[in-house]
């Protein structure tokens, strides 16, 4: 068997933030998961629907990776990325860096990991990589799927292999750092203001608040929009809250952030910011759980409340927004 030594292999909420600790960890830089979250810029919304989908998807982050993409910028740090059209190449990428000493992290598909219990599609899920022996790799996921766990080698060439939404070309990647990084207090302010930035400016109306606006319109037809609402319903609210999201589609993980930001930084736009959305984490659950309820009981009335509340959210995280978007033209105290 080969490992990386020294491998700190706690599981965190999100998936690409637990691969992001794993790697940064073992470079002597240790961040909450919220931090590396904030730090990333990974705060989004999108409303996705289109003919060939069973169910509209409604998403709180930005896409795979660019949360990666956006950390080792910020952080000044050197990200190697290898993808390849070959799977015994993609093989033999990760098994260098391993023996090298230097742990890894992977795009690829959980349907296919031995461990997950869930058998759905999803081509963006992240995992670090410490270890293999003839049979097995063994990873790090969230805490929610065991975090120190093992796959067949198998399982993880056809994970690593799948083709659909999100999925990658055999993706590894790995982090360096060339020299001292930056202080990551010194780095939020960018972080959040470009943030705020994606986030006001939309290109299509499906992203950001225009986005949570299309959404309050749209949900109340949700009954309409599916045959199996027992189903589709409840697996959209569970992917809302406990889908490796930190729960309220991540913005109890952005709330952190601020929270943890407010206590380098004396800012009224950023306590504003942080208020507003401790209130709006709190919405989000309470619209999964509406979502839910509509499923289970196929009363159209929860998902005409759950409309009206999102109408609520757009309007408080566009406030919160503006707010933090203010940052950048503000001289902190702290």
């Amino acid at each position: 068997m080969t490992t990386v030594k020294g491998v700190d292999t706690r599981g965190a909420q999100h998936c690409e933030t637990t691969a992001l600790g794993v790697l940064l960890r073992h470079l002597g830089l240790d961040l909450s998961e919220p931090m590396l979250f904030g730090l990333g810029s990974g705060l989004s919304f999108v409303y996705w629907d289109s003919k060939n989908m069973d169910f509209p998807f409604l998403g709180g982050r930005v896409r795979p990776f660019e949360l990666t993409r956006n950390l080792a910028d910020r952080l000044g740090l050197e990200l190697e990325v290898r993808e390849t059209g070959s799977a015994r190449r993609g093989w033999e990428n990760v098994a260098a860096a391993i023996d090298s000493g230097r742990p890894v992290g992977l795009q690829l598909d959980s349907y296919h990991l031995d461990y997950f219990t869930s058998k759905v599609h999803f081509g963006g899920h992240v995992v670090a990589l410490y270890g293999y022996d003839e049979q097995s790799a063994y990873l790090v996921d969230t805490e929610q799927q065991g975090g120190a766990v093992s796959t067949s080698l198998d399982s993880l060439a056809r994970a690593r292999a799948a083709r659909g939404p999100m999925t990658a070309r055999h993706r590894s990647f790995t982090l360096d750092s060339p020299g001292e990084p930056p202080a990551p207090r010194d780095r939020i302010v960018p972080a959040i203001t470009a943030c705020a930035d994606a986030f006001l400016d939309p290109p299509i109306a499906n992203l950001g608040h225009r986005g949570i606006e299309k959404a309050g319109k749209l949900v109340p037809g949700w009954l309409g929009r599916t045959e199996a609402p027992g189903r589709d319903l409840p697996q959209a609210a569970l992917l809302m809250e406990k889908a490796g999201t930190g729960g309220a589609l991540f913005r109890n993980l952005y709330r952190d952030f601020l929270g943890e930001c407010a206590e380098w930084l004396d800012s009224a736009h950023l306590r504003t910011g942080h208020r507003l959305y401790s209130e709006a984490a709190g919405l989000w659950t309470g619209v999964a759980a509406l979502v839910a309820e509509a499923g289970e009981s196929g009363d159209g009335q929860c998902l005409v409340r759950a409309g009206a509340v999102l109408g609520d959210i757009a309007r408080i995280e566009r406030e919160a927004m503006r707010a933090l978007r203010r940052l950048r033209d503000e001289a902190p105290a702290g």
